[in-house]
């Protein structure tokens, strides 16, 4: 049975593809072609086909690979009924739908009191603060240097 398939060319990381006609038993590295029917370069997405031998193979019974037949359906080609089109809209599968926030129970808003104005006597506070501060600063500088005034025996 033959196959139309795409064969890889270009440099590393660079690739270009032949559209060829093969048996399907060979692989397309093979090197053993019926027959080249185009090329496609996936980075331009410009792609260049035979119609007229692409037809030909696909009436006398070539089966063409998935992505041949999207790259046809893009050129316009009539494919027979046979051929098996692409699923193109697939869902995928959600791995822990009770994780999702969408299906968490909704828990209600607390409502925030606004901001107190600073009033008289927290500024009081806040003037007194640093002055506690320095008392206590004061207060660990004095306590090493009763240590060091103890005679040693």
């Amino acid at each position: 049975m033959l196959a139309i398939r795409m064969q890889r060319t270009g440099r590393k990381g660079h690739p270009e593809f032949r559209i060829i006609v093969q048996e399907s038993a060979l692989s397309p590295t093979s090197g053993r072609v019926v027959a080249r029917i185009g090329h496609h370069n996936p980075h331009t997405k410009e792609t260049v086909l035979d119609t007229e031998k692409v037809s030909f193979y696909l009436e006398n019974g070539a089966q063409p690979s998935e992505r041949v037949v999207k790259l046809l359906k893009d050129q316009k080609v009539k494919l027979p009924k046979w051929v098996e089109e692409l699923d193109t809209k697939k869902e995928g599968k959600i791995r822990n739908p009770e994780k999702l926030r969408r299906n968490q129970p909704e828990e209600p808003a607390e409502e925030e009191a606004p901001a107190e104005e600073p009033t008289e006597a927290t500024e009081e506070k806040v003037e007194e603060t640093p002055a506690e501060e320095n008392t206590e600063e004061t207060a660990a500088e004095d306590a090493p240097a009763e240590t060091e005034e103890k005679p040693a025996e």
